[in-house]
């Protein structure tokens, strides 16, 4: 069997099916963590994990691969806390890297003044934690565990219940603690958040 058909997923197996009902009950007790990664990137490693990983029966090539998309992931992740946008003169949004003078980036920033963007000690404990976030997504990612630690979810019953809550309160209080001003690569404009957000309440409270 050629290495290029390992890496179709098997979608009629019956393991196949089980391993995405174990995914959907891994993301579904993730679910107030998934929001706080870059929205791109889970979309990409959701994408991609299943095929790279040959649902969970793994090679030596899809390990190597689904490896090196959890480098790319994690990367992004890291790298999109250090990154921020403001509204340029036409009206859209322009992105940058926060540094320690300011934000720097390619378009013309107009009036706006980017000395204010400056990199600062939350962008890093945000970035721990994202990808804590991350990395616990990924541990606990059925195709993942298949692949490379199998006996993982069920020796590991208790941890695999107990990760998403805990990760979960940790990165609640830190973020509660140091609140995140940026609107970087992957994360929607803070305003269009709040907007969203008492929208959700309005609709609740007239139903």
């Amino acid at each position: 069997m050629s290495e290029t058909s390992l890496l179709i997923p098997k979608t009629n197996s019956p393991a196949s099916s089980e391993n995405m009902a174990n995914t959907n009950k891994t993301l579904t007790g993730l679910e107030s963590l998934i929001k706080l990664l870059p929205t791109g990137t889970l979309f990409i490693y959701l994408l991609l994990n299943p095929v790279l990983t040959n649902d969970g029966e793994c090679s030596t090539g899809n390990k190597v691969m689904s490896s090196i998309l959890v480098a790319l992931c994690s990367f992004s992740c890291v790298f999109s806390c250090f990154t921020d946008s403001f509204k340029g003169v036409d009206g859209s949004r322009k992105f940058g890297i926060v540094t320690k003078k300011g934000l720097w980036t390619y378009a013309e920033p107009g009036s706006v003044d980017l000395s204010k963007y400056k990199l600062r000690i939350a962008d890093f404990v945000h970035a721990g934690f994202v990808l804590a976030v991350f990395g616990t997504l990924v541990l606990l990612d059925a195709n993942t565990a298949s692949c490379f630690y199998p006996r993982f979810r069920e020796t590991q019953k208790t941890l695999v219940m107990a990760l998403p809550p805990a990760v979960g309160v940790a990165s609640a209080t830190i973020f509660a603690l140091f609140p995140s001003k940026r609107s970087g690569i992957g994360y929607a404009p803070i305003a269009e958040e709040v907007g969203a957000e008492e929208e959700t309440k309005k609709a609740s409270v007239s139903a």
